[in-house]
């Protein structure tokens, strides 16, 4: 997402108040109540915060080992008192390290400045030990640990629950519609019977299998030095086992340890949870697409909102708007998930800072992501089926029982069943007159003939109502 200071500070510059009519991106304009759960992680506030607190975790961390001496272990309430550096960490703060950084130049530098005068201010007893802030530390020993408590927590805490949300609308759409047949259309042609419920549980069953792999993907983080081999560690301290316990120190932050790293751990993980999300969005742009081929079919009705307006000239109009403002989103946000998991696991090589500034467009990604699913949801949340619509259509295609007919025939050995239904129905379309007059023109079994005789378009939908309720779940 677009900083909110930075775009303050232009529309001061420019005269303009700061406010959503005036914000450059629709993100902090527009959708701004859509995506507010992502500022307090996403933001450049929330980037200094994290890389605070990685510091401040770090200088306890090393405090805490018994092969630094150099450092004295700070009691209870003196690690409270330090940990409430990152952990009361305000706008105000923030803008006094971006002063920091007005004069280094250096945003990660900064940070280690802010930090050792609040590491001081906290407690004066820290004052002969303020160098441990930042020891041995590369600028990305800190950007990229602090990257990945970011991923982490705006997965657990945003991102997976707005899937759900999405994921549980479609199943409380489609669980009364398990036994709703409706015509297939392969090829844009009328083909064999599903139900309603099947082809939601279809989608249902594709995102979750997303969900689960984004869910179980590991966060990586590195804390190794310049250029991944401790080099600074092992000259101060060339006695302590630094790769056990700088791999101790990641997961103790809730990350997986990346051990094998150049200056940069090298971003695998991020362009996985990358293609992960564009994965899962190429569904929702999947779905968004039929509902509408199915909203200009008539078989899905959109529910009347009052006071909305569907065309500025054609009164009657109710457009599947949500529908198409979610694949809008999905576009921008695929575009730049899919330049972030391309452009992150490529460094020129020890370290080039060509993924610093992509990587700052991250919320901006994960923002139009939750557009993208919200507007689906809300354009699921106003269509219902037009039973009559889908009926009428399923039940005037006849043609489609030449499937059954010619499957009933392999089974009982005829010759060239295939064949003889191709010749019988191919491209013409049959009502029940003519389907019952085909079946008495064929060598059926009398069993085989009177079973075919009850069948009915609607009711040639296989198992698709059992497989609708094993993904969607029983009941209305």
């Amino acid at each position: 997402m677009v900083a909110e200071s930075s775009t303050r500070g232009a529309l001061v510059s420019s005269g303009l108040p700061f406010s959503p009519l005036t914000a450059i991106s629709p993100l902090d304009g527009r959708y701004a109540a859509r995506t507010s759960a992502l500022p307090p992680l996403v933001s450049e506030f929330a980037l200094i915060r994290y890389r605070v607190r990685v510091e401040i975790e770090w200088f306890l961390y090393l405090a805490a080992l018994d092969e630094i001496a150099d450092l004295p272990a700070p009691d209870a309430p003196q690690q409270a008192r330090l940990r409430r550096v990152w952990e009361d960490f305000d706008v105000d703060d923030a803008g006094h390290v971006r002063a920091l950084e007005a004069e280094t130049n250096h945003d990660v530098k900064a940070v280690e400045y802010f930090v050792k005068n609040a590491v001081v201010a906290a407690d004066e007893a820290f004052k002969p030990h303020i160098e441990f802030v930042h020891f041995a530390c590369t600028s990305e020993d800190i950007n990229n640990l602090a990257y990945a408590m970011m991923m982490r927590d705006a997965r657990e805490s945003v991102l997976l629950p707005a899937m759900h949300r999405l994921i549980g609308a479609l199943r409380d759409l489609g669980r009364p519609l398990a036994e709703v047949p409706m015509l297939s259309r392969t090829h844009g042609q009328a083909a064999s019977p599903t139900t309603v419920g099947k082809e939601l549980a279809n989608v249902v069953a594709r995102l979750d299998r997303q969900v689960a792999t984004l869910r179980d993907g590991e966060i990586l983080g590195k804390m190794n030095g310049a250029v991944g081999n401790y080099n600074a560690h092992v000259a101060a301290y060339p006695h302590v086992d630094w790769p056990a316990r700088c791999r101790e120190f990641v997961t103790s932050l809730g990350l997986a340890f990346n051990e094998y790293t150049t200056q940069i751990e090298p971003h695998d993980h991020l362009a996985e949870l990358f293609h992960n999300l564009i994965r899962f969005n190429q569904i929702v742009l999947d779905f968004n697409r039929d509902a509408w081929g199915y909203i200009a079919l008539g078989y899905f009705k959109q529910r009347l909102v009052s006071g909305e307006t569907g065309s500025s000239t054609m009164p009657h109009k109710v457009n599947p708007i949500d529908f198409e403002n979610s694949e809008g989103n999905i576009g921008l946000a695929n575009a730049i998930l899919g330049h972030l998991a391309e452009k992150l696991a490529v460094s020129r090589w020890q370290r080039d800072l060509s993924d610093s500034t992509a990587l700052r467009s991250v919320g901006s990604a994960f923002g139009h992501c939750l557009v993208a699913w919200d507007s689906a949801s809300r354009g699921i949340a106003k269509i219902a089926i037009d039973q009559d619509c889908i009926g009428a259509d399923v039940g005037a295609t006849w043609e489609v029982l030449s499937e059954a007919v010619q499957t009933v025939l392999r089974a009982a050995g005829g010759s060239e069943p295939y064949e003889r239904l191709k010749r019988l129905t191919r491209g013409r379309q049959l009502d029940e007159t003519v389907y019952r007059a085909l079946l008495n023109e064929l060598d059926l079994s009398p069993d085989d003939r009177d079973r075919l005789l009850r069948l009915t378009p609607e009711e040639y939908t296989g198992l698709a109502a059992q497989l609708a309720r094993a993904v969607l779940g029983e009941g209305p």
